[in-house]
């Protein structure tokens, strides 16, 4: 999604709650707790436990505010988190620049759940009718991202990588959202700290890295920055567990741990196959058979699209010119220019009929 911040258009939602007043109310009924009990003579051990639980009472009390969320971004990773989330108990607002983007968003989550539903509801069909009911009742749509970031606990940005139109969002959000609202973005590759510095919310900006397709995989990948608050990635550690999904800790590292991993590894094989040492077919079979991969270099390459990786690795080659690791690739190169993207086109490594 191309996605380019501009005039707010009217909104179609009127969703009005009083977040503030409600965390207000739990930090003011955690301080007079804590004040009482400090009235009381205690030794000093006892009286650094009680600090604690506040903290970890103040820790809960955030977690358990990310109820509504907003997704910007409408593609194939934005409905899919929108999907996850609604699916798991959580109000959503799915946001993109037009209605007949978020039409087809709506209609793929639907097929998707409808989907997972049977499987899920073998043989309970009325539970699992129920299920598809009132996971996409909990989704709704807008195409103004100020106005669906009014009274929302957690931003989730799933827009086209790249980090200046990142940033132009972000900025924009940051003036309208509620002080308390986490911003975090879905970002395979870009740095989070550059993103985050846009806003006035470092301590409240991490990256929540799903993998696609979201309903089916398990991984979240939860991006600390050095400005993350603890607390705020404990949030996002727990929201991700109440998603059903499998978050690990990661640094605000290029490609975190997946992609910093998986991309050197991929165009190893091109390199590999460029130098002469064995052709695509070959390398793949290797791969498959000899590592347990489900899918060799290249065709993953295809499957991701080429013009994907080739964006990921010209943006590590650009920061750390001098790792070898991250030198472009000629063959890769020539494929994107003539475009041959991967399965998306009909061609990449392979043709596709």
């Amino acid at each position: 999604m191309n996605w380019r911040p501009g005039p707010a258009p009217e909104t179609r939602i009127d969703r009005r709650r009083c977040l503030a007043s409600r965390v207000n109310d739990r930090q003011f009924s955690l301080t007079s707790s804590l004040t009482a009990a400090a009235a009381i003579p205690v030794s000093g051990q006892i009286m650094a436990f009680v600090s604690h639980q506040f903290l970890r009472s103040m820790s809960s009390a955030q977690s358990a505010a990310i109820k509504h969320i907003t997704v910007i971004g409408g593609g194939l990773m934005g409905a899919g988190i929108a999907q996850v989330a609604a699916g798991a108990g959580h109000t959503v607002i799915l946001v993109d620049q037009a209605d007949d983007i978020l039409k087809k968003s709506l209609k793929k989550i639907g097929d998707s759940v409808a989907r997972i539903s049977k499987k899920k509801f073998t043989d309970k069909p009325e539970a699992g009718a129920e299920f598809v009911q009132e996971t996409l009742e909990r989704i709704s749509t807008s195409t103004d991202p100020v106005s669906a970031v009014h009274s929302t606990d957690l931003v989730i940005e799933a827009i086209v990588e790249n980090v200046k139109v990142k940033q132009e969002l972000f900025e924009k959000l940051d003036k309208a959202a509620p002080v308390e609202t986490i911003f975090v973005s879905n970002t395979s590759s870009l740095p989070i700290t550059e993103i985050a510095n846009a806003t006035t919310r470092q301590d409240r900006f991490g990256g929540l890295h799903f993998f696609n397709p979201v309903p089916l995989m398990k991984l979240v990948e939860v991006v600390q920055t050095p400005k993350t608050s603890q607390q705020t990635f404990e949030t996002l550690m727990n929201f991700s567990k109440a998603l059903g999904k499998k978050p690990v800790a990661c640094k605000d590292t290029p490609g975190f741990i997946v992609n910093r991993l998986l991309v050197p590894y991929l165009m190893e094989a091109v390199r590999l196959h460029e130098r002469g040492h064995g052709s695509k077919e070959d390398i793949d079979v290797a791969m498959k058979l000899g590592a347990g991969y489900p899918m060799g270099p290249f065709e993953l390459l295809d499957y991701v699209g080429l013009d994907t990786s080739k964006f990921i690795i010209d943006g590590w080659h650009e920061m750390d010119p001098n790792n070898p690791l991250f030198n472009p690739s000629a063959l890769l190169n020539k494929l994107v220019e003539e475009g041959k993207l991967g399965k998306k086109t009909g061609e990449g490594f392979y043709k596709y009929s």
